[in-house]
């Protein structure tokens, strides 16, 4: 009997049911934000043909309720459409298929920009108008050029791979560039920190697009980003120039090579600090090396007058990661076949 009760209260019981479109809340948002920032009335896009690549993800919208309402043309959009499946490439915008799907549409389209969004829409990543790649360390160079005209002397946090030329570029502006660890959220941890110690750091960003700005309350999110390139492109286009140009001034090594070694140990974690550990001591030893000081994670080793070389434990797999970047053909793969070299002698490392 009390089950048959309790059985009719649930089914007479009535909850409340709200239905809001929290999408086209957003998209308002960043409009008004665009057309704030600009000053030009309510289509400040137009005349402006700007690509988006959704990847079939969550941030299509970006197309119809951000670039079209505010004036733009978006001819040569593709992938909007959410599908789990993502049928025509890895919504991801550090992948080199994804990046070279949005050039092409941006190239073929002879679009002004072209945006391209990972699929839940925190990361993004950009071309301009040349097919030139805005993402990792050209991405962090570009926005810290806007905010540090904005706020002399600004922070910048990074993680940890971002190259040395990024560092002389922040500083040549007046910021200071704060390399700290891999992983969005120590990024953006880290920048609280230091505002809430009251050094101003407006932005907090990872080479793999997770960018939060302080002005946005420290959330990553890729469509913020890509309205304040978008406020910088009308910006500079209305002085007769490219903003993107400045990236000429960025300092770019003649080779680049990431790799990931496994560690074949079930406590991994402990395995892989040791041999890092060890590395260090190895490093501090050799007279043509230089140990980057401060420095958050793993080692950090310079080379010759602009090479340098991270090796790390990853944060959450059981891989050592390295990065190399060298000044001069061939002498990325030197210092890979030294570490390689030095690591054969860890029966754990799978080399």
């Amino acid at each position: 009997m009390a089950e048959k009760q309790e059985e009719n209260l649930i089914k007479e019981e009535k909850g409340l049911e709200i239905v809001k479109n929290l999408a086209d809340d957003y998209a308002s948002y960043i409009c008004e934000l665009i057309k704030n920032k600009i000053g030009k009335g309510d289509k400040p896009l137009k005349n402006l043909r700007i690509v988006i690549d959704a990847g079939n993800g969550a941030a299509g919208f970006f197309a119809e309720k951000v670039i079209e309402v505010l004036g733009g043309d978006t001819a040569g959009s593709q992938f909007l459409n959410p599908d789990g499946n993502f049928p025509n490439h890895i919504p991801n915008p550090e992948e080199k298929e994804a990046i070279e799907s949005i050039k092409k549409a941006v190239l073929d389209n002879n679009a002004d920009f072209g945006i391209i969004f990972d699929a839940d829409g925190d990361r993004s990543a950009f071309i301009d108008k040349n097919g030139r790649e805005i993402n990792r360390n050209n991405l962090i160079a570009l926005l810290s050029e806007i905010l540090l005209k904005e706020h002399s002397g600004g922070i910048i946090v990074t993680d940890s791979i971002t190259s040395a030329g990024l560092k002389k570029f922040i500083e040549n502006r007046g910021g200071i560039h704060h390399r700290f660890q891999r992983g969005y959220k120590n990024v953006i941890n880290e920048s609280i920190r230091l505002n809430n110690e009251g050094k101003y750091s407006p932005l907090a960003i990872e080479t793999s697009g997770h960018a939060a700005f302080k002005e946005n309350y420290f959330l990553d999110d890729g469509a913020y980003m890509a309205a304040r390139l978008l406020i910088q492109l009308v910006e500079s286009r209305e002085k007769g120039v490219e903003f993107t140009d400045v990236l000429n001034e960025l300092p770019e090594p003649v080779e680049e090579i990431e790799i990931r070694i496994p560690i074949k140990d079930k406590d991994f974690r402990a395995c892989g600090e040791k041999i890092v550990e060890n590395f260090r001591e190895y490093a501090e030893k050799k007279e043509d090396w230089s140990l980057e000081s401060p420095n958050y994670e793993g080692v950090r080793v310079n080379v010759g007058q602009k090479s340098w070389f991270l090796i790390r434990l990853s944060l959450h797999e059981p891989l050592l990661c390295v990065n190399i970047e060298a000044e001069k053909e061939g002498m990325g793969n030197d210092i890979l076949e030294e570490l390689k070299d030095y690591l054969k002698k860890y029966e754990k490392m799978e080399i």
